[in-house]
């Protein structure tokens, strides 16, 4: 999506000079000053602000979804600029068209078009006018620190460092070269003269700020590797932390949505009495394809919707169920049609060779929800003229957006008020929801602020899923014990084959997408298509493996170039986890390893069978190649977080459909592990110094692998299908 529209953006800016471009990128600048200035505090390349009292500021375009992201921004500006630590703060950036994440978009486009040489070499002002039409403010992608930290906030620490230094130095009459920073100050050594950055911020924020500036050698980081406690943990132990959940307003009211049954059904009748007879309730709305209930509190609504019968046509799609869509996935592949395709070598050939054992195995994962902790809530007021808008969004400008389209304003007369979210995992992105059309569109019929809840139901129902997926895959082994041929078939709506590398070491590959739609809307789920793509490749390894008569370790590793980046982790993950030494009676160890965003994981996961079929994971050890880790602590919470989240889906976790209704409602049937449950997990990180990958969603994919190939380990029975719990229920 951000790629396609980074294109057409693209050739529409070509279109409209290049002196459009560098004027609007100069106005985007004056006002990012003019919305963070303020009084006695000066702007710095938009996401910096000093004040003359040397506090430091830094509009954070990243959203606080529990992950520890901002804190982490906080120590690469900091790394370079070297501020007073006591005086830096993060706040949230405004959702302004100013403030639109250039850097991010030039760090997607780059990964996702696959000519990062050519997107390197386009003008930022190019870039910062295009992620400006595109509104252009998002979380997620395991983006935060590797793009924005990494190639902005060291770039703008450094620049506005060199900044501060030349203005102390014209200000001391001594050489640029003489002078250091630390603690907030430019220092003169020679002269023992001081200058604060506040007493310098007025003039050096007239100076141009330039990003061809030498970063500091990790061998010199003061901020960065380091694990310096979280900014948003004090206010989430306090109670003082405050969520969309948390609105409150004078005069607001509460609302809750009841959506058709069906994904595209449209509502065609509603009675709004039974509802409107409950005490509190004030309003019944309707919607093209919802009935919105206003009242007095979130419990009046709620059982104003309840008594509502409301109508609704089922879209044309009332047939579809779990069963059909895999049907639909299976005619597709049989068709032998891909809509794309990627690998390299003649994979029909290699199969077909004398002395070579073909193998195959089908694989099919369902639906999965977020399960986001907190479900949607947020706030809208309509006032003389202009629309504000409270709540946690991972693209709080995306946001602005879609609210000024539902409602039928300009961009200048909606304010979006970003806050914390409680859990997101990719569900709170406005290309993937209602609840911001609804939310706008209730707040245009009404007089007061409103709050917009989705009850539980309504948002496991309603859900934006991981897509449901499946997958061919074969291989010929050779008489030497190696891979000769590999051929992955799948389908699903998006493909993942760019994202998620294939990194093993064989002559002929083709991975080969089926592009397949349904009725429910499917959007990024956490760690978008690594899930799919790391269970299919990894449990298929581990069957080549035992084909061969080979460890599942050793087998990897003869695939795996000497040197490697995968081949140290892999190494790395067995030694920790103990690999090849006894378990205890009734235990089996597994292995996975996959790479997406730039980060590679390896996982051993130590199981057992409950007596009622149920796997028991004992013991799980991570080891992961990100590259560089700034803050050591929130890392390895991200990891673990991950990891225990994919073994959730795995086990217990699934959407499902019949005659176009999903068949789950809460979390009484939509299965999410439990603490008890969760193992104990050791995390170890291998700083190689590759280019920084992501932190926030690698931890994931080669959980469910990983207990899948313990499981066989232990009862000699493979899991293709998930999740688990219905092999253990069959």
């Amino acid at each position: 999506m951000i790629r396609r529209a980074f294109l057409i953006g693209g050739v529409a800016a070509i279109g409209g000079g290049i002196f459009a471009v560098q004027y609007g990128d100069k106005a985007a600048r004056s006002q990012a000053a003019k919305l963070t200035d303020g009084k006695g505090g000066h702007n710095f390349g938009t996401w910096l602000r000093i004040g003359e009292d040397d506090t430091v500021t830094l509009y954070s375009p990243h959203t606080d979804i529990g992950q520890g992201s901002n804190t982490g921004l906080a120590q690469m500006l900091a790394e370079e600029l070297d501020p007073d630590w006591s005086k830096l703060a993060v706040v949230s950036a405004p959702a302004e068209a100013a403030f639109a994440n250039v850097v991010l978009g030039k760090g997607f486009m780059a990964d996702m078009s696959g000519y990062p040489g050519i997107i390197g070499a386009l003008p930022m002002s190019l870039l910062g006018m295009l992620a400006r039409q595109l509104n252009l403010q998002i979380t997620g992608g395991s983006s935060a620190l590797r793009f924005t930290g990494q190639n902005g906030l060291r770039v703008l620490g450094a620049g506005t460092r060199a900044a501060l230094i030349e203005t102390a130095a014209a200000r001391m009459g001594v050489p640029a070269g003489e002078l250091t920073t630390a603690n907030g100050k430019v220092l003169h050594a020679k002269s023992g003269k001081a200058l604060r950055y506040g007493e310098l911020a007025a003039e050096a924020a007239t100076h141009s700020l330039s990003g061809d500036v030498a970063l500091k050698d990790p061998k010199d980081f003061k901020h960065m590797g380091k694990s310096i406690p979280r900014f948003d943990i004090p206010a989430k132990v306090n109670g003082t932390a405050q969520y969309g959940m948390d609105v409150m307003k004078p005069g607001m009211r509460v609302a809750t949505v009841i959506a058709a049954s069906v994904r595209g059904g449209k509502l065609e009748s509603v009675d709004p009495a039974p509802a409107m007879a409950v005490a509190g309730v004030e309003k019944v709305i309707s919607l093209e394809g919802a009935v919105v209930v206003v009242a007095k509190g979130y419990w009046q609504a709620l059982k104003g919707a309840r008594a509502l019968a409301p109508k609704f046509s089922d879209g044309g799609n009332g047939l579809i169920s779990t069963a059909t869509i895999f049907a639909e996935q299976d005619k597709l592949r049989g068709g032998d049609k891909p809509d794309k395709t990627v690998g390299e070598g003649d994979v029909d050939a290699a199969l077909k060779a004398g002395g070579v054992k073909v193998l195959q195995a089908e694989f099919r994962m369902p639906f999965l929800h977020h399960a986001m902790m907190e479900p949607f809530a947020l706030t809208a007021h309509y006032k003389d003229g202009h629309l504000d808008v409270w709540g946690g969004m991972q693209d709080p400008l995306g946001a602005k957006a879609a609210a000024a389209s539902a409602a039928g304003l300009g961009a200048d007369k909606v304010t979006f008020h970003p806050m914390l979210i409680g859990g997101s995992f990719g569900r709170r992105l406005p290309m993937y929801m209602e609840v911001v059309d609804q939310v706008a569109r209730v707040a245009m019929q009404v007089p007061f602020p409103v709050k917009l809840i989705w009850s539980r139901e309504e948002e496991v129902s309603q859900g934006a899923y991981r897509p449901q997926s499946s997958a061919w895959l074969t291989a010929a082994l050779g008489q030497d014990g190696k891979i000769a041929a590999w051929r992955t078939d799948f389908a699903q709506p998006e493909d993942g084959l760019r994202e998620v590398p294939f990194f093993y070491d064989v002559p002929a590959v083709a991975r080969r997408h089926f592009k397949q739609v349904s009725n429910q809307t499917v959007g990024a789920w956490r760690s978008v298509n690594a899930t799919q793509h790391g269970f299919t490749t990894e449990s298929f390894m581990d069957e080549l493996a035992h084909a061969a008569g080979v460890d599942p370790v050793e087998f990897r590793l003869r695939h795996l170039k000497a040197g490697s980046r995968h081949r140290k982790v892999l190494e790395e993950v067995a030694k920790r986890s103990g690999w090849g030494s006894p378990v205890e009676a009734g235990r089996a160890r597994g292995v996975a390893m996959v790479e997406c965003f730039n980060t590679i994981v390896a996982q051993v996961i130590e199981a057992s069978l409950g007596e009622d079929g149920m796997p028991k994971v004992h013991k799980a050890t991570a080891v992961v190649d990100c590259g560089t880790v700034v803050n050591p602590t929130a890392a390895e919470g991200q990891i673990l977080g991950g990891l225990v989240m994919g073994l959730s889906s795995g086990i217990g976790e699934a959407i499902t459909l019949d005659k176009g209704v999903v068949q789950q409602s809460n979390f009484s049937d939509y299965e999410v592990l439990k603490l008890a449950n969760a193992p104990s997990v050791d995390v170890h990180f291998l700083n190689s110094g590759a280019e920084m990958g992501g932190i926030g969603e690698p931890g994931l994919p080669p959980a469910t692998p990983a207990l899948a190939n313990a499981l066989f380990a232990l009862t000699g029975k493979r899991v293709r299908n998930l999740p688990i719990k219905d092999q253990a229920k069959a």
